[in-house]
């Protein structure tokens, strides 16, 4: 079992931009020492929701300041970025940090975002696929040429190659595609590459989109021992206490308000209508599907949501208190508390 844990350093009523980004490199740094696994950064723009809006600024800041633990992007949206510039990022990482980067894609949502960096509504309905491919050839061949409608250009030389990593390690970064979607599940399921799968979808439904991935793979020629050996990684989200309703409260008294100025920030780039979620609802709906009470409780909940789906990896959010002392503990209970529960 490796557990991580999913940072989007949210910003709280009341809280400051840099208050939220502090917790957040600080429940990273806490992460390492109570012997967590991994540390994944969500990216956002423009909303309090996250304010981190570079995922692959903030891994090298915390592959800098730590030394074992992984960090990925959870997710760098791709309709953002040209995907060169993100590969060249990735591979730089991979190989300044001894191979302790994943790169996490994904093709984000409607939103404004899309006129702010000149992908437009194309590069989130129809360019995601062209731009994984592109994406992907850069991280594996020495030399690439862009061919596609939006990213045209001749043949230049990958600098720095991904597999020039000094000492034994992987050969280049991970890659994982973020899955909401029958569509991108046989999308990840075709490249062979691994799935995150967000905290909103429960045992049965990741359990699904597993099968559909294995399917996907086996149709598109994947090795068999590709299948086998993918790991997938499970959102959700933790909060350990003496308590389970402890553990419920600290959260349905925290989250509801960030998630009502966070959600509601959101403004889509063509006008289209959205439906939010009620916040206390969602917030009570997160606590009855992940790791939320007692230490036992909570390994627990891992342990046959493991059973269940059959994965193995998880990528957990800490920060639901919105109080930085209460992450750091929460963090710390988690792997000194619940990792033990777990071997």
């Amino acid at each position: 079992m490796r557990v991580g844990t999913f940072v989007l350093a949210a910003q709280f009523p009341g809280q400051g931009q840099g208050e939220a980004l502090h917790r957040a490199v600080r429940s990273a740094e806490v992460a390492e020492g109570a012997g967590l696994d991994s540390v994944w950064l969500a990216e956002h723009h423009f909303v309090p929701y996250g304010v981190c809006p570079s995922a692959t600024t903030l891994a090298a800041l915390l592959l800098g300041r730590t030394r074992r633990i992984r960090v990925g992007t959870a997710v760098s949206v791709l309709p953002n970025q040209h995907p060169v510039m993100l590969g060249e990022q990735a591979a730089l990482l991979h190989l300044t940090s001894g191979g302790r980067f994943s790169l996490g894609v994904g093709r984000g949502g409607p939103w404004v975002d899309l006129e702010v960096f000149g992908g437009g509504l194309p590069a989130y309905e129809r360019g995601f696929p062209a731009a994984l491919e592109l994406l992907l050839d850069w991280l594996d061949k020495p030399r690439v040429a862009g061919r596609g409608e939006r990213f045209g250009f001749r043949e230049v030389a990958v600098v720095p190659r991904t597999d020039e990593l000094l000492g034994d390690g992987p050969r280049g970064p991970e890659v994982i595609v973020a899955c909401t979607s029958p569509k991108s599940v046989k999308l990840a399921g075709e490249k062979g590459l691994p799935m995150l799968l967000g905290m909103h979808c429960g045992d049965e439904e990741k359990a699904a989109m597993v099968a559909l991935w294995r399917s996907e793979a086996r149709e598109a020629g994947q090795p068999a021992e590709i299948a086998e050996r993918v790991a997938h990684v499970s959102a959700g989200v933790a909060q350990i206490a003496d308590g389970t309703a402890d553990a419920v409260e600290t959260l349905v008294k925290a989250m509801p308000g960030w998630l009502r100025q966070g959600l509601d920030a959101h403004v889509t780039v063509d006008g289209r209508h959205r439906v939010m979620r009620d916040p206390v609802a969602y917030t009570e709906f997160l606590c009855g599907l992940h790791p939320v009470g007692t230490p036992r409780f909570a390994a627990d909940r891992l342990a046959a949501t493991a059973e269940r789906t059959g994965i193995t990896r998880f990528a957990l959010m800490v920060e639901g208190s919105g109080d930085l002392a209460a992450t750091e503990t929460n963090v710390e209970r988690l792997g000194t508390e619940v990792l033990p529960l777990l071997e």
